[in-house]
């Protein structure tokens, strides 16, 4: 990032204000630093999470008590802009300029891997989510014999999005030969690799797939994709996408005559922007549901249940729930039972009450050091669902497939498209 001399000035005089105002009080303030895509291709992962922030406000207006002493609670957002170094830049000065307490971090590998490496490297206490374990642990070159030491995740993995599709796929009756749409990308890289993402439980399963190869993200033509698709006459359609790019491959299929029984794409269909955004293509599209309206749990800050939490959103932001509201939030219920087990507000006390949390909170239980795949990782629940007409929004996500997670309720079936 190049800077004029004139934003520098600005830049450098504002940070000199802010130190000055701050070290007044900085000793009985902790700062939680929040990292998120409010803008760009992932922006809306991030959409909900600045109203998030206002209301984790309200719940922490009284301070939080720490090892006896009495703190208030100042919460920094930071927009990665979905660019892997301007997430890390971020994380960088929330650390060093900054002088943040804790860092929290949410919304895919490009986010959160750049920004957990910066606390590994300067030794500064994270909790991240809303990334599937794989390309989170090995995306960073985990080794799972040790873990990560300042770092520790909590979400589903790619064993639990693979066992969801081919549970709703098995449902209905097709010739089990699928289309992979896999970028270029962390995420893409995990969920295509042949050993750790879709094509060796696929195989057997007794599913073939076909992978064109990785593309990159922002692709306007997806014709070669779609003749491979046609070619060998798939029934399904699946991968991970970022939203823009789903729309233009949905658009050039329905052009092209590409007609599968089902489109299941993880990424891009989650959210009803941008399903509304794709018009009549968005009916019968499925995806993973990682939380819901539905889901039967309850905040341990707020004391809202899942259905609670939406409708507050909802009312709050005259929009649609969106699944990641539920994370966000439980970022933030981790954080405050993380300082409330705390032995001081210094670094290595916040990453031990980390490692020790066991706790239910708004997404289910948040435990590490078990049952997770390892030590820095824990496991939420995961289900299928299929977005549908609706009737007080254009779409609803029901949820149709629940055999990995038989504690959230299904509304209905996965229907052919």
């Amino acid at each position: 990032m190049t800077l004029n001399r004139r934003t520098f000035i600005q830049t450098t005089a504002a940070a000199a204000v802010a130190s000055t105002s701050t070290t007044l009080w900085a000793a009985d303030t902790i700062k939680i630093g929040f990292v998120t895509p409010l803008t760009g291709p992932l922006a809306l992962f991030g959409e909900a999470d600045k109203w998030t922030v206002e209301q984790m406000k309200q719940s922490f207006k009284d301070g939080i008590t720490v090892a006896g002493k009495k703190y208030m609670v100042e919460i920094l957002i930071k927009d990665s802009q979905s660019n892997p170094n301007r997430a890390a830049e971020v994380a960088s000065d929330l650390i060093l300029k900054d002088k943040i307490t804790l860092m929290v971090v949410t919304s895919t590998p490009d986010t959160t891997n750049p920004v957990c490496d910066v606390c590994e490297l300067n030794e500064m206490p994270c909790i991240s989510t809303n990334c599937p374990w794989q390309p989170w642990f090995f995306g960073r070159k985990g080794d799972p014999a040790k873990g990560f030491v300042w770092t520790h995740h909590f979400f589903w993995g790619l064993e639990d999005v693979i066992g969801n599709f081919t549970n709703g796929w098995k449902s209905l009756k097709t010739n089990k030969k699928v289309g992979g749409l896999f970028p270029n990308d962390a995420d893409g890289n995990a969920w295509g690799d042949k050993a750790l993402g879709f094509p060796k439980p696929l195989t057997e399963m007794g599913f073939s797939l076909t992978d064109p190869g990785r593309y990159q993200n922002g692709t306007q033509d997806f014709s070669a994709q779609i003749a491979a698709f046609k070619k060998e006459g798939v029934d399904i359609i699946t991968g991970v996408m970022i939203p823009p790019d789903a729309k233009t491959f949905l658009t050039q299929a329905k052009q092209q005559g590409l007609n599968p029984k089902a489109i299941t794409l993880g990424k891009a269909l989650l959210f009803p922007v941008g399903i509304e955004a794709l018009g009549d293509l968005g009916a019968g599209l499925s995806t993973e549901v990682w939380w819901s309206p539905s889901h039967p749990f309850t905040s341990s800050l707020t004391k809202q249940s899942a259905k609670d939490l939406a409708a507050a959103y909802e009312k709050g932001s005259n929009k649609q729930w969106t699944q990641p509201v539920g994370f966000a939030h439980a970022l933030f219920e981790v954080a405050a039972d993380t300082f409330k087990r705390a032995k001081s507000t210094k670094p290595a006390d916040l990453r031990d009450a980390i490692a020790a949390t066991d706790m239910n909170t708004i997404v289910g239980r948040v435990k590490w050091g078990g049952p997770g795949p390892f030590k820095n990782v824990s496991k939420t629940p995961l289900v299928l669902g299929q977005w549908v007409k609706g009737s007080k929004f254009k779409y609803d996500l029901v949820i149709v497939n629940n055999e990995l997670a038989k504690n959230i309720p299904t509304g209905g079936s996965l229907k052919p498209m």
